[in-house]
């Protein structure tokens, strides 16, 4: 009696192994645009988390004013107490500072995976967050400048995803 041969041909193996050279090399391209989408998101998420850590830190300076006009936030300055933290204000916006904006945000450099720059504290001051990692760090960037006056809204730059 003879014994049927089990496996493969060569050929058989070569067919398959074409066929999944032809599918890596279509999908692969997708998978490399994945990172740059993924950064573009979280630019545009951390957006988001800025415009609302502005505007609720606003928000508790009005309040506090309304309440007791000589008290911590102060039409010029003095800090808002959000979830027990004292984020400096300027001109009733959080300064452009990582004490200021990035606290209120709850942003940080190091387990968030960003590039913070230095800010400052008085108005008209500018800080950008851009996502490490960027092809082009100047194309995907998100901007905060402090009021430039009284009376002023602090300015949140639309965000650029072009170089994510």
């Amino acid at each position: 009696m003879r014994r049927s041969a089990q496996g493969f041909t060569l050929i058989e193996l070569i067919v398959v192994i074409s066929i999944v050279g032809i599918l890596a090399s279509i999908a692969l391209p997708r998978f490399m645009n994945a990172q740059s989408d993924a950064r573009a998101a979280k630019v545009l998420a951390l957006n988001g988390s800025i415009r609302a850590a502005s505007a609720l830190a606003h928000a508790r300076c009005l309040l506090d004013q309304a309440a007791n006009p000589v008290g911590a936030c102060t039409a010029a300055g003095g800090t808002a107490a959000m979830e027990g933290l004292n984020i400096p204000m300027i001109d009733g916006y959080p300064q452009a500072n990582t004490a200021g904006i990035i606290t209120a945000a709850q942003l940080n450099a190091g387990t968030d995976g960003l590039t913070i720059s230095a800010g400052g504290a008085g108005v008209n001051q500018q800080i950008t967050i851009t996502p490490n990692g960027a092809t082009t760090p100047a194309n995907c960037i998100i901007s905060y400048t402090s009021p430039t006056g009284a009376g002023a809204p602090a300015v949140i730059a639309p965000p650029v995803t072009t170089g994510c």
